[in-house]
């Protein structure tokens, strides 16, 4: 024979050595939800070793995640039933549950990289990531919510924000809403390609957030489309976002991978709760080897083109990878 491929498969030396995708701590985005309280560590039921913490809680957390080698967090906070409403107002408070949950992080761990969820649903009394108005969510009147919750964000300190919502046009808004207010090193991560899937539940879990009518996939994309993604994203660069995000991951790896080929920014994929709770729950019942399933799904993540993972497998990985 004159090939022969598994003389690159002879020991775990040559193995490495020509290993085309490898992991690293920088590849990593730490999801951290937060509740209002102090002394609060409650495990999410649907998300087995996954916490909410109270900002006390959550600042020790940082530290102990910047210490192993994380370099971001992205921020959701739980808002309480009698502060939620059909205005987001309570998004806007200067005072609120995230804008304080920055300022503390930022002040904590200055080099922590902070990005924050811009979106309604966790403040919203109907669920939803917009304005509600005779059952439909309206675009234009969340957008210019949206746009001072990002400016909000920006002035507590959040070195990114990343609109969640799917509503169009809202980058080229938030893009234009920090720029006026001078917040020109804000970055912007938006969810690009943001599907219509069944893997939110435990996040929704997390944060109370599930709709209260109907479902989202009037503006959450149809698991069935392609092409449509690549339209969504070449549009949010074109208004200004500095990271792509296609969400989930696992199951469109495909869209990783052409989102990947189709733009020159950095592109992300938010490994998401649903995903999480399938590997811990085959992990539990010895159906799989849980660590091998955390590094080979990861790998396959970023193998697909994602240079940014956010996942709650981050303490996983920092045992695994540190």
């Amino acid at each position: 024979m004159i090939n022969r491929p598994r003389i690159l498969r002879h020991n775990s030396s040559i193995r490495a050595l020509v290993q085309e995708t490898k992991l690293s701590l920088d590849d990593f985005i730490a999801p951290l939800f937060i509740v209002e309280g102090e002394r609060i560590k409650e495990e999410i039921s649907s998300l087995p070793n996954y916490f909410r913490h109270s900002l006390d809680k959550t600042i020790q957390e940082v530290g102990e995640l910047y210490a192993a080698g994380i370099k971001s967090v992205l921020l959701f906070v739980k808002c309480p039933d009698e502060k939620k409403d059909n205005e987001g107002t309570e998004a806007l408070n200067p005072d609120g549950l995230m804008q304080q949950s920055i300022k503390a992080i930022k002040n904590a761990y200055p080099d922590m990289y902070v990005m924050t969820d811009v979106a309604l649903d966790p403040y919203s009394s109907f669920g939803h990531d917009g304005i509600v108005v005779d059952q439909q969510i309206v675009n234009d009147e969340t957008i210019a919510v949206l746009t001072k919750m990002a400016v909000s964000h920006a002035h507590a300190g959040a070195d990114m924000v990343a609109p969640s919502d799917m509503m169009d046009g809202r980058i080229g808004a938030i893009r234009t809403g920090l720029e006026h207010a001078g917040y020109h090193q804000t970055g912007i991560m938006a969810y690009s390609a943001k599907y219509a899937s069944c893997f939110y539940g435990p996040f929704r879990d997390a944060l109370d957030s599930a709709p209260g009518f109907g479902d989202k996939k009037t503006y959450q994309m149809n698991p069935a489309n392609r092409i449509e993604a690549i339209r969504e994203v070449k549009l949010d660069v074109e208004e200004g976002a500095d990271i792509v995000m296609v969400k989930p991951a696992l199951a469109y790896l495909d869209i990783i991978r052409e989102v990947k080929n189709e733009v020159k920014v950095p592109v992300s994929a938010y490994h998401v709760s649903g995903e999480y709770a399938m590997i811990k729950a085959a992990a539990e019942r010895g159906w799989l080897n849980h660590d091998q399933a955390v590094l080979e799904t990861t790998m396959g993540i970023k193998r697909a083109g994602a240079d940014l993972i956010a996942t709650y497998f981050i303490r996983d990985l920092i045992r695994l990878l540190g």
